[in-house]
């Protein structure tokens, strides 16, 4: 007896062993031995279990109280305005707009590191402060950007796809594609598959989210380049950023300008809180332990609506429409808010007015409008847009069916982009997904440190509300039917 417990001993630890090992071997498959930890994992593995035994204490003392109240109105509004989720980057107010773990745009464009040279901030910095809450050094900032670069080659068979569709098929689309595709690549897939211990999920997401982010800009550029240009790529500089190599991708290197609206702008589209699709999206379908390739992925798709991602290339479409038919010559205000009553008479909206939660101009406007002021304060189609910021809110609040009628984010966008050439407005979205995936893959990593569980709201039926609230008929008594 003795004999069979001791071989069954050793069976167990020779299992463990061998689990062990080869999750060693996961990991040394997927990390990138050949540069320099940039020490933001290091980092996150000291802050972990300081959050992890927050959120305990806050769950034990708070997990009662009420948040809010949830009416039919919500409902049927597809869950507009519930409280309903965690999401530790950033936190959006109707009154002051975003705020990136505490820091307005201002103070992130104060605070965080540049480039050399530079004013703008850079999307690595954002991308630590959204991890950690922490501001990064410039030492640390420079390596991470040394780290995405050495992760950011893209595998033979994924180049061969892109290579291969037919130039017709949408660039979201294609970006969706070759995201799902590398998912084949997931460490986490892989680490699950072995049995690893749960606790150690977040830093396989970790890994696989900085391999993703690092492989972007490379997957958006080659889809820029196989659609709209002659299929060559340029290659990535590994001694610089993320926003110069994104830039440098698109073929706009040499454009110092265009650099730091891509610093920018990939900073200020990462994260708007966690209730937007692409947001809500990527999170919903991590939350089934979807790997990072595949929660993203379906973000993407969500992004790719007219409603969310889209929205930025409808607004410069409606902007050049308003010109080609006012003419290109300086026009009156008097002019476009006709035209304006024009559009919302023929039952259109005016595309980049209003938004699900803001009450005020989207600073994410606002820092682009001071970037224009800057850099093209002459563009004739920048003077549209000052003339449209001057003229729309009164026109929708005199219309009176609008709650915001101040522009958003994509207001501004792709008027940007155009005055620099990248004029290819079904790519858009593309870099817009770019930047986003900074946002949502930071918070999947703390979904898995924090040991979230599997989406699940209840939901209702229509039968079910008119059960709950009608009002029933009251029977009638026995005198009244005398």
């Amino acid at each position: 007896m003795s004999l069979l417990r001791s071989s069954t001993s050793f069976l167990k630890l020779s299992a463990r062993r061998q689990l062990a090992a080869t999750t060693v071997g996961i990991v040394r498959c997927y990390s990138t031995p050949s540069v320099a930890s940039s020490g933001l994992k290091e980092r996150l593995a000291e802050l972990i279990p300081q959050k992890q035994e927050e959120v305990k204490r806050i769950k034990k003392e708070h997990g009662s109280k009420v948040l809010g109240n949830v009416t039919v109105d919500m409902i049927y509004g597809c869950m507009r305005g519930i409280k309903g989720l965690i999401w530790e980057g950033s936190v959006l107010d109707p009154e002051e707009g975003i705020r990136f773990r505490g820091m307005t745009i201002p103070e992130c464009q104060q605070k965080l590191p540049t480039a050399p040279g530079g004013q703008e901030p850079l999307p690595e910095g954002l991308f630590w402060l959204l991890v950690t809450g922490e501001i990064p050094t410039q030492e640390q900032v420079n390596k991470l950007s040394a780290e995405w670069a050495a992760r950011a080659d893209i595998p033979k068979f994924v180049e061969d796809l892109l290579d291969r569709c037919p130039k017709h098929v949408h660039p979201m689309t294609q970006f969706s594609m070759a995201v799902t595709a590398l998912q084949s690549e997931s460490a986490f897939a892989k680490a699950y598959h072995q049995g690893i211990h749960k606790s150690k999920y977040w830093e396989y997401t970790y890994e696989d989210s900085m391999d993703l982010i690092a492989k972007l800009p490379n997957i958006a550029g080659r889809i820029y380049q196989n659609v709209f240009k002659d299929g060559k790529l340029p290659a990535l500089n590994p001694n610089t950023d993320y926003g110069h190599n994104m830039a440098s991708v698109l073929g706009f290197k040499d454009n110092k300008q265009f650099v730091e609206l891509m610093r920018l702008y990939l900073t200020i589209h990462t994260d708007h809180e966690g209730g937007n699709v692409s947001a809500h999206t990527t999170h919903l379908v991590g939350s089934a332990l979807s790997d990072p390739y595949l929660s993203f992925a379906s973000g993407l798709n969500g992004l790719a609506g007219p409603l969310h991602g889209l929205a930025n290339q409808e607004v410069l479409r409606w902007i050049m429409e308003m010109r080609d038919e006012l003419g290109s010559a300086d026009v009156s205000d008097e002019t476009i808010k006709e035209y304006v009553w024009k559009t919302l008479k023929s039952g259109r909206v005016v595309p980049g007015y209003g938004h699900a939660v803001l009450r005020k101009t989207d600073p994410r406007y606002a820092c682009q409008r001071e970037f224009a002021l800057k850099h093209l304060p002459t563009d004739p189609m920048f003077k549209l847009v000052s003339q449209l910021y001057k003229i729309v809110p009164d026109v929708l609040t005199e219309h009176g069916k609008t709650k915001n009628p101040w522009p958003n984010v994509d207001a501004h966008s792709g008027v940007l982009l155009q005055h620099y050439g990248l004029v290819e407005q079904d790519f858009y979205t593309v870099l817009f997904g770019v930047s986003r995936g900074l946002g949502v893959l930071s918070q999947l990593i703390w979904d898995r440190a924090l040991g979230m569980s599997i989406e699940r709201p209840k939901s209702l039926s229509t039968e079910n509300i008119k059960d709950l609230f009608d009002t029933k008929e009251e029977p009638k008594s026995a005198s009244a039917a005398l």
